[in-house]
């Protein structure tokens, strides 16, 4: 495995990330450069992405890198059998990156056991999406000044939302409270309040989205992913049970800032897009900068 590769956001230590958020910034003040004009840098999404895959290539693009893959693995040899391994293996010796989303949980982890060039987990299943965690982290920064001490909410899907798990990671070394608000078959695994616990960072658990926000920093929405769901009636049961309206934030405090990872369903009423504590089309675009910077990294390019 490159020790370059970032598959879990557990892969980054805080200095790591503090660096990362760092180059971020600057690279949002400039975000031309040349740095990666001689790289060759492959984006396999075996799984559907707009914002992810846009803004890897946007950031590769910005730094004047070139891209080979594809967007849809039915294009791809996979269509006709092709394992993951010989897909690697074969991909590895044309390129000096791999940036993957793949459905299965730990296919990153495999790829980049496999790969001799260092491998950035663009998301595997319901596992792991450090990437996003880190432009959720520069947009926190961003909005609220720090890191620390924050009120964290989180809403929705927490069972099977891979971004929720990643941030819940990286903010533990920021001295956190989190509040999940989900239904009991979408509540956060046992096995990350279990890491919340041994790192003595307190958490709440509740199932309504009411005045329970009002003490919120940073309220972070997720929708419920019917592509993560066997039984398309228990879908059903939970597509719709939280629905955030203006008319819940009129007791939030100001700094408040909504995030969301996107696409979103219907889980966000579109007339808080205009609320001044909506950011999440922001957060979307601070991903290229968020990206540039761990490719950079990835790389070992530190001009």
């Amino acid at each position: 495995m490159n020790e370059r590769s970032l598959v879990s956001i557990g892969d980054y230590s805080k200095s790591d990330i503090l660096e990362v958020l760092k180059v971020a910034s600057k690279f949002e003040s400039n975000p031309n450069h040349t740095l990666l004009k001689d790289k060759v840098i492959a984006s396999l999404f075996f799984e559907p992405s707009t914002r992810t895959r846009l803004s890897f290539e946007t950031a590769i693009s910005r730094l004047g890198g070139r891209i080979i893959g594809f967007a849809d693995a039915s294009t791809s040899s996979v269509q006709k059998g092709e394992t993951l391994n010989d897909t690697i293996k074969m991909i590895d010796n044309y390129v000096d990156l791999i940036v993957m989303r793949h459905p299965v949980e730990g296919s990153a982890r495999y790829a980049s056991e496999i790969a001799k060039v260092p491998v950035i987990n663009a998301g595997d299943g319901a596992n792991q999406h450090p990437t996003q965690t880190l432009l959720d982290m520069y947009s926190i920064y961003k909005t609220q000044g720090r890191l620390e001490n924050l009120q964290i909410y989180m809403v929705g899907d927490l069972k099977y939302g891979r971004t929720v798990h990643s941030l819940l990671q990286a903010m533990s070394h920021f001295k956190p409270t989190f509040h999940f608000i989900a239904p009991k078959e979408l509540q956060m695994p046992e096995e990350y309040k279990l890491y919340l616990i041994g790192k003595k960072i307190p958490f709440y658990e509740h199932t309504e989205l009411n005045e329970v926000i009002n003490d919120a920093d940073i309220l972070y929405m997720t929708r419920v992913q019917k592509e993560r769901f066997a039984d398309p009636l228990e879908y059903e049961q939970v597509k719709n049970v939280y629905i955030l309206k203006n008319s819940l934030l009129s007791g939030t405090k100001d700094n408040l800032r909504i995030l969301h990872p996107l696409p979103r369903i219907n889980e966000i009423d579109t007339n808080v897009d205009s609320n001044p504590k909506a950011y999440y089309f922001e957060q979307a675009g601070n991903g290229v900068f968020a990206r540039q910077a761990v490719i950079c990294k990835a790389l070992g390019i530190n001009d």
